[in-house]
């Protein structure tokens, strides 16, 4: 399950036109979420048409200070249930530090423990130099990079309402010391049915990275709520065996209300 809990997340990158207010390139105005939001979510794994309880995944954004600047401390916290603890446990800690006015990061972390394989990261973020510096050496990185937890939250402020659908967006995201060249595909506004209830949603699919769980190529989906807060409804992706798929369950302190939610 690498990755499983966290990085299906972290791949919904600019599906969505830039709106008003976006000047320099980078930066953006928040306008969909606030300090104090919380989102929970349960993730599933499917074989031969059956639902397997498998694990969740929590994200909390919190109003901090950080080197006297203000900014969103964002937590997301992933692991599985007691029962595949015996298989293959997962604990995954990703945080991220982003400015209130930009929405850039300045600071990101991970903790990882997933089975037998252990693993941390750190990362700073020198915007006026354009350079990344991790434990293993500073790296140069587009002015607009983004890490992977921070864009969850940059892209939940990016506008839909003149997009094509089947237009892909570009972007580029630094993971692993490297620099990562993708895209999201618009795929329009549909109905969709969840755990939690019935929704409005925009779908998205992003072309995923290669690794352990995932085969490169446009084998997600990402349907978000289509209402200002643009938050994650379902994540639902094919594996190399089977496929899983991650449901919005829990939620407090939205910025606007979910009007997006038809019937629960």
């Amino acid at each position: 399950m690498r990755k499983l809990l966290i990085l299906a997340f972290f791949l919904i990158i600019e599906a969505f036109e830039k709106p008003a207010g976006y000047e320099d390139g980078c930066s953006i105005e928040n306008t969909s979420f606030t300090g104090g939001e919380y989102a929970a979510y349960k993730i599933y794994y499917t074989l031969a048409g059956v639902y397997f309880e498998a694990g969740s995944v929590n994200f909390t954004c919190k109003y901090e200070q950080l080197s006297n600047k203000p900014v969103y401390h964002i937590t997301a916290f992933g692991k599985t249930i007691p029962f595949y603890d015996h298989l293959y446990k997962v604990r995954d800690k990703y945080e991220t530090y982003i400015d209130t006015g930009s929405l850039l990061s300045y600071q990101f972390s991970r903790s990882v423990v997933e089975g037998s394989t252990k693993k941390y990261e750190n990362v700073r973020f020198n915007r006026d130099i354009q350079t990344a510096i991790t434990d293993s050496g500073v790296f140069k990185v587009p002015g607009c990079v983004q890490d992977v937890l921070g864009a969850v939250y940059y892209v939940r402020n990016l506008n839909v309402n003149h997009v094509k659908v089947g237009d892909k967006v570009g972007f580029q995201l630094f993971l692993d010391n490297q620099l990562y060249n993708s895209y999201v595909r618009y795929m329009g506004r549909e109905i969709i049915n969840t755990r939690y209830g019935k929704f409005h949603a925009i779908k998205i699919k992003p072309l995923l990275i290669k690794g352990s769980m995932f085969e490169t190529g446009e084998k997600m989906t990402v349907w978000v709520s289509d209402d200002l807060n643009h938050i994650p409804l379902r994540v639902q992706a094919l594996i190399k065996i089977g496929s899983v798929k991650a449901d919005l369950m829990e939620f407090n302190n939205l910025r606007w209300p979910l009007t997006s939610l038809i019937q629960k």
